[in-house]
């Protein structure tokens, strides 16, 4: 009986261990998000990341994200924000945006899977989190508004 236990011990792991990690999709919030650039208006559909849980996982384990998609970190106080792109397999552009809205920083093209730390470089209270090369595809740049309900409230 020693041995089936034994087996069956290492068939349940094989299973458990084998098992694909589930990248957590928030729901995509009504409101569009608004960016106004230099060149107009650029608009976004997001998920909002409001909890410590749902900012803590974040995009990880996403393979592929809609090229109009987004998710809006928001942060419960304005501080120096530190992200990374631990089991992150997409390249991201991060937007560290102050609490008015406007951008202070882009992190373009981050690495996937990198744990190197990303600095806001200031006090942030949001992070717009895109595909890597939106911002420039966009022409979404360091002065811009950003503009929806969770921004200001």
């Amino acid at each position: 009986m020693g041995n089936l236990r034994r087996v069956a011990l290492l068939l349940l792991s094989l299973v458990v261990f084998a098992a694909p990690v589930v990248a957590k999709v928030l729901p995509t919030d009504p409101e569009r998000l608004v960016i106004e650039t230099g060149d107009g208006p650029v608009e976004f559909s997001v998920e909002l990341a409001l909890t410590p849980a749902d900012r803590a996982s974040g995009l990880m384990n996403r393979t592929s994200m809609a090229a109009d998609h987004g998710m809006l970190f928001r942060f419960d106080q304005t501080r120096e924000v530190l992200m990374w792109m631990k089991n992150t397999p997409l390249s991201l552009d991060m937007l560290f945006i102050d609490e008015a809205g406007t951008v202070i920083r882009i992190a373009e093209r981050t690495e996937p899977y990198s744990e190197a730390i990303i600095p806001s470089a200031g006090p942030v209270r949001y992070v717009l989190e895109l595909n890597g090369g939106t911002t420039s595809q966009r022409g979404i740049s360091v002065g811009d508004t950003v503009r929806h309900r969770v921004i200001g409230e």
